[in-house]
Parts: C-alpha cells; sequence; structure tokens
C-alpha cells in the first residue's frame, strides 16, 4: 500500500473482525475479505514469507525470528504493515482494528511504531507516515536509476526504510530510536517490503502534463503523478479466452488480480463460500515449487544495505514496461484531500497484458521469497 494515508489514495478496506478471535481466525478473515488496497495483497505477501519460512526452517535465524516475533511465522508476519493501516481513522486502540492479542509484547511494539509513524498527506513534513515507508515513485517514461534524480523518492520510502530496518537488527541503530523501529518490527516490515520492492508500481510510476502527456519531471517540468497507478484504472482488450476487461486500478490489478491469475488460474475473485478451498491447495502448490527450485538471477552482491536500491533499479525497467504497454486516455488533473495528481485510464496496446504481468509477478515473488530468507540470515 502506498502514500499520503490509505484513505486518501485508495479505498482502504478496515478489516473488521472480533478482538479476541484466534489468530488462525483472524488470518482466514484477513484473507476472505482482501481488498484492492494491499500491496501484492495478503494471497502475494504470505507466499514471499512462507518461502522464505521454508528455506530457514531448522536454522539458528529461524529460531531467532520466532524468538523476537513471539512465534509468528513470517508467512502470517507479512502482512502485518497493511494490518495496522486499520488504526488510521480512529488510533491504535480503536476495538474494530487488527490487533494481536495473542502477543501482547508485539502489540505494544506496533503500538509505538504507528505512534512515531502516523498516517500523513502531508509529504513534506518532517514525521514520516508509516505509509511511505512502503514505496518510491520514480519516474518511469525514461530509463532511470533511483539514484538519477529526487521525483517521487523520499527519505522514508522503501528504498530507505528497508536499510534502516537492517541496521537496527545489526544493532547499528538503536532499537530505541525515534522512528519505534525495534528488532521485532524490523523483521515485520521486512517481511512486508521485500514484498513490496519487488511489485513494480511500487517503484515506479508515470508523471503526465497538464495536457495529459506522459513526462519526466527529473527531466523538464514537473508533471502530476499517477499516484503509482492507483489514480489509473485499467482497460483490457478481449482475447478468444476472455471478454474486454475493466478494473477500478492499475495498481491494484498488479497488487491482487496477477497473484489470483498465478495461483488459481483466474484474475477475477472466487465466491467467499469457495474461497478458501480454491486458495489454500494453489497457494501451497505455488509456494512449494518456489521453495523447491530456485529462483533466476536473484542472489544480490554487496552489502544488504545497499540491496534495496539494487532491487528497485532492477525492477524499475519493468515498471517502464508495465506502463508502455500502455496507451493513455483521458488523463487530467485531479485535487483531492490536498493533493493534486494526474487521473485517467490505462488501456492495453494489443493483447497479452494478463499473461505477461502473471509470469512477472511470479518470478518476482519466487525472488522476493528467497531474498527474504538470504537477508534475515545474514543480518540476524
Amino acid at each position: 500500500m502506498r502514500l499520503h494515508g490509505a484513505c486518501a489514495r485508495r479505498p482502504l478496506c478496515v478489516i473488521r473482525r472480533l478482538l479476541q478471535a484466534p489468530l488462525q481466525l483472524a488470518i482466514l478473515i484477513f484473507f476472505a475479505v482482501v481488498s484492492s488496497s494491499l500491496g501484492y495483497g495478503p494471497l502475494g505477501h504470505e507466499i514471499v514469507g512462507a518461502i522464505a519460512d521454508r528455506k530457514l526452517a531448522g536454522t539458528p535465524t529461524a529460531a531467532k525470528i520466532k524468538t523476537l516475533l513471539d512465534g509468528i511465522p513470517l508467512e502470517r508476519a507479512s502482512l502485518i504493515a497493511d494490518d495496522i493501516k486499520s488504526w488510521d481513522k480512529n488510533g491504535p486502540d480503536d476495538r474494530r482494528g487488527i490487533h494481536f492479542l495473542a502477543h501482547p509484547e508485539i502489540e505494544q511494539q506496533l503500538h509505538d511504531f504507528w505512534k512515531a509513524n502516523p498516517p500523513n498527506p502531508d509529504a513534506s513534513d518532517t514525521t514520516p507516515s508509516h505509509h511511505w515507508m512502503h514505496y518510491t515513485d520514480v519516474p518511469v517514461l525514461d530509463v532511470e536509476k533511483y539514484g538519477d534524480g529526487k521525483t517521487g523518492r523520499g527519505n522514508w520510502d522503501i528504498v530507505h526504510t528497508i536499510p534502516y530496518c537492517i541496521g537496527v537488527l545489526r544493532a547499528e541503530i538503536a532499537a530505541d530510536n525515534p522512528r519505534k523501529i525495534t528488532k521485532a518490527i524490523a523483521v515485520i516490515l521486512l517481511a512486508h517490503y521485500l514484498g513490496d520492492i519487488h511489485q513494480p508500481l511500487h517503484v515506479g510510476a508515470e508523471y503526465f502534463n497538464e495536457a495529459g502527456e506522459p513526462s519526466d519531471p527529473d527531466r523538464g517540468a514537473p508533471g502530476l503523478g499517477d499516484e503509482g497507478g492507483n489514480a489509473l484504472s485499467l482497460v483490457q482488450n478481449a482475447t478468444a479466452e476472455r471478454k474486454r476487461h475493466y478494473y477500478h486500478s492499475f495498481h491494484a490489478y498488479w497488487d491482487l488480480d496477477t497473484v489470483r491469475n498465478l495461483t488459481i488460474g483466474t484474475p477475477d475473485e472466487v465466491p467467499k463460500e469457495e474461497r478458501e478451498n480454491v486458495y489454500a491447495p494453489a497457494k501451497e502448490k505455488v509456494i512449494a515449487d518456489f521453495v523447491a527450485n530456485e529462483p533466476k538471477n536473484w542472489r544480490t552482491p554487496g552489502d544488504p544495505k545497499t540491496w534495496a536500491e539494487q532491487w528497485a533499479n532492477e525492477i524499475l525497467p519493468i515498471a517502464r514496461e508495465a506502463h508502455t504497454r500502455m496507451r493513455f486516455e483521458h488523463v487530467h488533473r485531479e485535487e483531492k484531500d490536498g493533493r493534486v495528481f494526474a487521473k485517467g485510464e490505462a488501456h492495453e496496446i494489443g493483447t497479452g497484458y494478463l499473461d505477461w504481468s502473471t509470469a512477472v509477478v511470479g518470478d518476482e515473488l519466487h525472488k522476493a521469497g528467497w531474498r527474504l530468507a538470504d537477508l534475515l540470515q545474514k543480518v540476524l
């Protein structure tokens, strides 16, 4: 999920459940009512976390994680950075939000983290929002690396927050830091951010001039961003197998529909009463396959603190292609809640976007899981 407060940037599904619900029930409820507001959605993040759980099983690193997280597996921990967005409207003491009462120390540390990084629509504020830490918005019109410009980047974007968490785990940064990122919170955040930084639209964004044409604000006049695709709807062309399809959010398509297509063979949601029977075996098959088979080119050289920027640079060409395969229509300036952005439609050029994007997401989730395990093994 992305900047300026979840409800400001896209509809946030505030998931309601009883505080005393067991963790297993909570997971099922959260999964069943997944909304388009969550980065890669619970399904994608769970795949990443589960891969890391299994890669680390039986290692000293796994034992350290178990102690830090009070027994919460990475598969579940990977959702927590999005779970706490259910506190954004009324604060962490709101009984209607998602809570972790079976893990009181984790719950308290999450409260402290949320309060130190509250939702904030003002990107210029010196106090960061926990939303900012999920993404960066590098312009994709021209070939560009993270370090080539300033537009869309920030001191508390995902590229900066990942190495900060690494610093905490290495004890280079005190656990009682201004951001209230303890070692447990650092593991929780990394379990989620490794998925986010492998989602193309969490790293790259399109910008438009006042005429609604794509532009590069790092090489010319400032442009209006599409908020990582959240302000664009997506229109896919008809094929022999599928009717012309309209998606409310280009970003949510990448978060959710591609992952569904990867796991269950269709981007469409299944009826609520069938979800558990459909998703559980399909997810298990994907996880088992990804654990058993080493992904291509997954290893990252250098100090782990440099890895986030390397991963951003690796996925930026994919983010660029995600946009160049589109034709933009009806793009116009829009203002909402103090934000100014470009709203419009992204129309598929030709056909094949679903197959291409699904293959991309499969590769990225695969690498993200192996990289999460490798990162934690190196810094814990």
